[in-house]
């Protein structure tokens, strides 16, 4: 059996991102295990979901936890930085905070945690974050050079799929203007993609993980992040065929390969593992 050890920013991405990813893993009977570089202290969280006194990365920690039994994790680690906020704020000069850090010494930590579970696989953000959060950015800088102190060999690159999403926004919102239902709110629009660096074109991801089959899963986990993602978010008030739409595949860049334009995706980050 193979060890997939998947490197996130904060609470919530593990659900968000490779979700689906993780609970294959695990259904197959692989090891995975969760490390998470902040407890995502600077999250805008919720209305009325802490209790009098509750700090918001006490309650994040907890919904980890609930989020990573969920998927099948038997092992969680946060390595204790602080979260940055978004690129841009006065956050990202904390010098503790996770953008500030030395590559190298946290790299160490991370490779600290690969060698001990003699990891196969490594899951991080592609040379972007995703999405250019700052956070993100260096899980991918941190990850890579981790994974080569600590010789793992497999390193994927979770992105979003830019063609996929602009596609699925198009029939989505063709859909519910047909059936004259009004897009929920907060839920991404073509535009938003214009100008950005949100996720990756098609060409340049290598692999595309089906996880349908453990989608109802993958919910139950972004749902233990209530904090973050209410149950009246647009997130988790998708029908269930939009649902699917859009975290249905989970999108990789393994580092350092290329796929020419008529090669077909691969489809899991461990297929000749034991």
């Amino acid at each position: 059996m193979a060890t997939l050890v998947c490197f996130h920013a904060h609470p919530d991405d593990e659900a968000i991102g490779t979700g689906g990813t993780m609970a294959a893993a695990a259904a197959e009977g692989h090891r995975v295990v969760l490390v998470v570089a902040t407890r995502g202290e600077r999250g805008e969280v919720a209305p009325e979901v802490l209790a009098d006194g509750e700090m918001l990365w006490e309650r994040r920690i907890t919904e980890t936890m609930a989020s990573a039994s969920i998927l099948g994790a038997e092992r969680v680690e946060f390595l204790g930085y602080i979260d940055s906020g978004m690129m841009g704020e006065p956050t990202n000069d904390f010098p503790y905070c996770f953008w500030q850090v030395d590559v190298d010494h946290a790299a160490h930590r991370l490779a600290a945690i690969l060698s001990e579970e003699s990891a196969d696989v490594l899951t991080v953000y592609d040379d972007n974050g995703g999405y250019g959060h700052p956070d993100h950015i260096q899980v991918h800088r941190v990850g890579v050079r981790a994974a080569q102190l600590a010789g793992v060999d497999r390193v994927f690159e979770g992105t979003m799929n830019q063609d996929h999403i602009r596609r699925s926004i198009i029939q989505a919102r063709a859909e519910m203007e047909a059936d004259g239902v009004e897009p929920l709110d907060g839920a991404p629009t073509e535009a938003d993609l214009d100008g950005t660096t949100f996720g990756k074109p098609e060409i340049d991801l290598t692999h595309a993980v089906d996880v349908r089959a453990h989608l109802d899963t993958k919910r139950a986990a972004m749902a233990a992040h209530a904090s973050q993602i209410p149950a009246d978010s647009w997130f988790l008030s998708l029908p269930p065929e939009q649902f699917s739409g859009a975290f249905g595949t989970e999108w990789f860049i393994e580092h350092g390969a290329t796929r020419s334009v008529d090669a077909a995706f691969g489809t899991t980050l461990w297929s000749d593992l034991g």
